[in-house]
């Protein structure tokens, strides 16, 4: 449960970053958004993100310890190392959007001040720019081999070790008592990191623009 307490309050911030000025948008002819709006909309989404990105690798351990280490599940998951991992993955959540969020916003943009997209998202932001983008793309995507690749490899590898050690459970009830406990876990995984491989692993310009903003809403 400290886990999830985690995981709740960051999709409560996450959506609460950018739903209201999205509806605000949606529901009339004004569709502005302050420089300093969109500003702390683009350093909480990506903050909040690259977070949720190494939280859910955090909990994939845990799970990986209740399924395949149960009697030792409180030994390895003490709360030390919980609030350490937590700590790590808000840490480091937090300096991927410092260093990423000054970067987008002071790129040149030659009096261009139309956002084409729901939100302040950092992949909207760099098609804005009338200078060549290629490094700071280049350093988007090694960023995301850090804070998005990374913790999904560390997921699959710790469910590839969860899968065997269901399958050698005997009973039927055992084996869905397991998948139970990771059913939830999955879904949120996927449902994720689709959209966000999608946005944020290839070049902002070659990437369709109506579909990465139907994926991101």
């Amino acid at each position: 449960y400290f886990l999830l307490t985690h995981l709740s309050f960051l999709d409560l911030s996450f959506t609460t970053s950018s739903i209201p000025q999205l509806l605000y948008n949606l529901s009339g002819h004004d569709k502005n958004i302050s420089y300093t709006g969109c500003a702390i909309q683009l350093f909480l989404f990506l903050a909040l993100g690259g977070v949720e990105c190494l939280l859910l690798a955090v909990m994939a351990y845990d799970r990986f310890a209740a399924v395949c280490n149960p009697l030792h599940y409180t030994v390895i998951l003490n709360p030390r190392l919980c609030m350490g991992l937590v700590s790590v993955a808000w840490g480091c959540g937090v300096a991927n959007s410092l260093v990423m969020s000054p970067v987008t916003l002071y790129l040149p943009r030659c009096g261009r001040h139309s956002v084409d997209h729901f939100l302040c998202e950092m992949p909207a932001l760099i098609r804005m720019a009338c200078v060549n983008t290629a490094a700071i793309e280049g350093t988007v995507f090694v960023l995301a081999m850090g804070i998005v690749l990374s913790p999904l490899v560390f997921i699959l590898v710790s469910y590839g070790y969860i899968i065997r050690a269901v399958l050698q459970i005997r009973s039927a009830s055992g084996r869905q008592k397991a998948f139970n406990t990771c059913g939830s876990h999955l879904t949120v995984v996927s449902l994720f990191y689709e959209n966000i491989i999608y946005t944020y692993m290839q070049p902002g310009n070659s990437a369709s623009q109506n579909q990465g903003k139907y994926l991101t809403l």
